[in-house]
This record gives C-alpha cells, structure tokens and sequence, in this order.
C-alpha cells in the first residue's frame, strides 16, 4: 500500500513539473514570437519612454555631454522603427526625423515649422546651451506627442508580408540615399551607427516571416550574413567622413537589396503598388531598369510607348512648332551637348539673351517639377510652356496640328503612336514631345555599370570623389542618389528647391537678381530658390546654375567648399545651403569633380 501510494505521489510530481514545463515554455513563445506589428508597437513604445528619458535629462542636467547621449539613445531607437513609421505614415514622418526646415505648401501660400530629431539636434550639436533648454524642451513634448499618434495608427492598420517586403526594400534604398550620406543626422554625424541599427530591424522583420522550404531559410540565411556583416562594419567604421560609402554599397546594401528580392519570388509573396517608381523586380536601386517614367505622367492616357517616342522625336526637331518656322526643340536642347545648348543663356526669338541657362532634358523626366522655377509640374506642361513663351518659340499647338495634318509620314506616326484615336489633338502633341524626353534616361555611365557590377573601372580617385559627394561634401543632400536631382527618395514624391546663393557673376560680389520661385509663389522661404538640377551629364552640360555664371566643375565645387553664397559674404538671409566652410583639401575638390565626370552616359561621353 505505502509503495503504491509513493508511486502516485511521484505521477503526480512528473504531472505538475511537465505542467509547468508547459506553462513556461508556452509564456516564452507567447514572448519571443510576437507578432510583426506586436513587436512594432512595443518597439514604439521603447522609443516613448527613451524620448520621456531625454526630456528628463533636457530638464534636469545642464551637462552637454549627458543631453546629447539622451538623445542619440532615442534617435536609436527610431531607427529600429523607421522602416514602418516611413512606410506606413510617411507624412506624420516628415515631422519625427524630416530636415529641419519649413515645410511649404505653396498653393495655400503657408508653411508648417519643422519639428523632430533634426530640429532638436540643432538645438544640442555642436554645442548644447543653456539659452535653448526652453525651446529644447517644448521640441522634446512635441516629438513625443508625434509618437503616441504613430503608436495609435499602429494599433489600427494591417500588415502584410506585402507590404514588409516592400518596406524593406524601401529602407533599403532610405539608408543608402539618406542614411550614410548624412541627410538625417547632418550635425550629429551619427548617420554610420544608426545605418546598422536600421539594417538590423530588417533582418528581424525577414525572420518572422518564417517561410520553411529549404530555398527560401537558405535565403534568409544569407540576408542574415550580409546584415550582420554590415553591422560589423558600421561598427568598426563609425566616422562619417572617412566611411568607405563604397565599399558598403557595393558588398552589403545592394546584395541585401538583391536578395530580398529573391526572397520575395521564392515565397510567391504578392509585390505592392505602394511605390510606384521604383520597379519592384529591381535588385538594386542602381539597375538599369529601376525607374518607372509612368510614375511621373499627368494621367494613365499618358503613358510611354516608343511609338509616342518615335513621334515625339520627329516633331522635338520640327520648326513648325515656332511662330516663325526657324526654330525647333533642338535649337536650344542640341542632343550632341547632352540637350544643353553650351551657352551662359541662350538668345530670345528678338536677339535678347534668355535670363536663365538651358538645362539639360536627361532625366528630366524623373522629377516632379519643370524649369529652373518649377512652374510646371510634369513634362507635357513644360513643352506647352516652352512652344507658346514669346521670347523661346512663340508658336500654337493647334496651328501646327494644321500643317501635321497635311503630312502622310505624321499621319502615319499619330495613328502608330495613338491608335485610338480619329485626328490629331493638341494634347497627343505634348504627349509625344514628353516622351521623347522620357527616353533620354540611359543609366549607362561610367558610374552606373561600376555599381551594378558590370565593370571594375573605377580608379581610387573616383571611388574617393563618391565617398566625399555622399559623405563630407554633402552634396547627396541634396543631389539624392541615384538620380543625382532634387527628387527625394525613397518614394520619390517630392522635387525640392535650394536657395544657395548664386552670385550674380563671377566677381562673386552679389547675389543673383533672379528671385527663382519666388516669382510665382510670393513666401520669403522661396527667395531665390531654384530646383535641384540633375548632376547626371553635368560633365558635358556647362555652363552651371540657373544664370550660367560657372563654366567649370571646378568652379562649382569651390563655390560649395566656401559656404555657397554667405561663404561669400553675400546677404543671403534665408538660404537652405549650410553656410559652413566644407573644409575640402585640393586633392579632395579635384576627386569631386573626378567623381561627377564618371556620372556621363556612354552616348556623351568626352572623346
């Protein structure tokens, strides 16, 4: 009897320690595989209490030292979020870790002031003082206000295995344009650590996915590797100015964007129309097919076709489109100059000169906004614009539509071109001219087959223009990579304008008398400030700015090293350019302009 019953004391000790074996490894699971957005949110609210931190130490310390540790701990943290906050609110976003300047929205003529990371960043780098603790702090509450209406967004929206892949490829190409390049920590200099954290949140957000063929844990495998690789190396490489850009680019940031894209064929998960400019199918930002011009058309009837282009390119070189008949596209956009026409500004239809440079029409069609002044905001505004300008060709669509319709090769190519359609209308005019324009975007430089991997030739000095163009220069933020223009990426919604300074000649004693946006949006923010251009070509489209007033590259990058145009002791009250000198040696300015030089298509090539 006294045997049996020590037998079922001992079932009952096997019974309640398996039992809360079970109970503890079931608390466990529950804990580790939080769900994405479970994590997510979480992850948001560590970041609410580091922000709560920081305010502490804003309010409570006076130690320089202190406050900035608070708050890299808290910019940290963002990172490991980024990914959703810029995905899923990217407006809301524009006020957590966007530039510290206003945000203009110029068709109410209003602005929004800035607040978040940046603005707070320049409050406390490169000296924190006591003067500022009052606005320091009244940022801080704002910022953490911001975050508790993302946490609540969280709460509500749903996440798919879509939209994490999108989102990753998305971050992916965010660390790459403007985390290393310094565009979010432009004081601070924090841009090569926080890059690691950023590409950290991505390797969790692949590992939760948890998708078992054999093919696909290979995959994720090697997206590990390449993260933890690139960890290392951020780590090992923390500063800003000497951080081989590069190397990383080259041997971490585009192989993880390749096989995130693998990994998303190999599971069959379905790709998002989220971004519609970057092809979903693109291994890299750099391929050469990775840009979607549709994305940037007024409506669907716009689309590209080559017909359209083949159309368009019959009549860019086509006088009767001039008041005239003397004078085409081509006479100011000559296709052996990259479509710039080499002159300071061209001449009016009078003899007059032209108050602004020709720019060049590659890649003009991968922004959102036309003219040195923006003015029009897709490529069929701008070619009406430029037909019926007074002093450029002064003609009529409609009269030409006349003299097209008497011509059986036009005929021929509007029924190719717009197959639908009875007659010719002013509007398929536009449409082919634009994409003819839409055409011009070769991706074919010297720099471009380097970075997909299709050449080696790339000397050190070429290598160390890039490093110093997306690194101690800073011109990468503003010439984002890799259209080199003002289109700000990832999403690529948005062109922006700079107010840099330009003088008025090379006396440099002046500004230039050309009020640039202001013109057409009357805000003392819009002061003489012209879209960012595109560098690409820029080797073979001198003279540079808007009035033409450098005619070299070397010019230019001095212009930059002194500070732009407050450099120059020009009274520049509100530009955009940091007016700090860039410091760059002779040896670095000449890598610069080496560097830019890589950036010219096969087609224009210097012989």
């Amino acid at each position: 009897m006294k045997l049996h019953t020590n037998y079922w004391i001992k079932v009952r000790l096997l019974v309640v320690s398996l039992a809360f074996i079970v109970l503890l490894t079931s608390c466990e699971k529950k804990y580790t595989d939080l769900t994405i957005q479970e994590e997510l949110i979480s992850n948001i609210q560590k970041l609410n209490q580091k922000v709560v931190d920081f305010e502490n130490v804003a309010e409570k310390s006076n130690d320089e030292k202190k406050i900035q540790h608070a708050f890299n701990q808290a910019r940290l943290e963002y990172k490991k979020i980024e990914w959703a906050v810029e995905y899923f609110a990217p407006d809301p976003a524009r006020f957590i870790n966007g530039p510290a300047l206003d945000e203009l929205e110029v068709a109410e003529n209003t602005f929004f002031p800035p607040n978040g990371f940046q603005v707070i960043e320049e409050l406390i780098y490169p000296n924190c003082s006591i003067e500022n603790k009052e606005e320091l702090i009244r940022k801080i509450k704002i910022l953490n206000g911001n975050l508790k209406q993302i946490e609540q967004h969280f709460s509500a929206i749903s996440i798919s295995n879509s939209h994490i892949m999108d989102a990753s490829k998305m971050e992916v190409n965010r660390i790459l344009a403007l985390g290393i390049t310094g565009f979010d920590s432009p004081i601070a200099f924090q841009s090569v650590p926080e890059a690691a954290v950023s590409l950290t949140s991505l390797k969790t957000l692949i590992s939760k996915m948890s998708f078992d063929n054999p093919q696909s844990i290979k995959c994720e495998e090697e997206i590990t590797n390449l993260i933890d690789n690139a960890e290392k190396f951020c780590l090992k490489n923390t500063d800003f100015k000497t951080f081989d850009r590069v190397y990383f680019i080259k041997n971490f940031l585009n192989p993880i964007s390749k096989n995130l894209v693998i990994f998303q064929k190999i599971n069959k998960i379905e790709k998002s129309n989220r971004n519609s400019v970057v092809n979903p199918e693109a291994t890299s930002i750099f391929d050469k097919k990775a840009f979607n011009v549709n994305a940037f058309i007024p409506s669907e009837e716009y689309q590209f076709s080559t017909e359209k282009a083949d159309l368009g390119k019959q009549l860019f070189y086509d006088n009767s489109l001039s008041n005239s008949n003397t004078r085409s596209c081509s006479s100011c956009h000559n296709p052996e100059k990259a479509f710039t026409d080499g002159l300071k500004t061209n001449q009016s239809l009078s003899g007059s000169l032209l108050s602004r440079n020709t720019p060049t029409l590659t890649y003009a069609s991968l922004q959102n906004a036309q003219f040195w002044d923006m003015r029009q905001l897709d490529l069929e505004k701008q070619s009406l614009d430029v037909i019926q300008n007074k002093d450029e060709m002064h003609g009529s669509i409609s009269k030409a539509i006349v003299v097209l319709n008497t011509d059986k090769k036009y005929q021929q190519l509007f029924k190719k071109a717009f197959p639908k359609s009875k007659k010719i209308e002013e509007w398929q005019v536009q449409n082919a001219l634009a994409s003819y324009i839409r055409s011009l975007n070769a991706f074919d430089s010297k720099f471009d087959n380097f970075m997909r991997g299709d050449s080696n030739d790339f000397t050190v000095e070429e290598k160390l223009g890039f490093n110093l163009f997306a690194g101690k220069a800073k011109c990468a933020t503003c010439h984002f990579i890799p259209l080199f223009n003002g289109t700000v990426p990832p999403n690529f919604q948005k062109t922006e304008q700079e107010v840099i300074g330009t003088p008025d000649d090379k006396k440099r004693k002046k500004i230039s008398p050309d009020l640039g946006r202001y013109i057409q949006y009357q805000m003392p923010q819009l002061k003489n400030a012209f879209k960012t251009p595109s560098l690409r070509n820029v080797a073979v489209t001198a003279p540079y700015m808007h009035n033409g007033v450098f005619t070299t590259l070397e010019e230019v990058v001095d212009f930059y090293n002194k500070g732009g145009g407050v450099g120059l002791s020009l009274n520049v009250e509100n530009q955009t350019l940091p007016s700090d000198k860039l410091e760059l040696s002779p040896k670095e300015m000449k890598a610069l302009a080496a560097f830019m030089k890589t950036l010219t298509d096969r087609e224009y090539k210097l012989k």
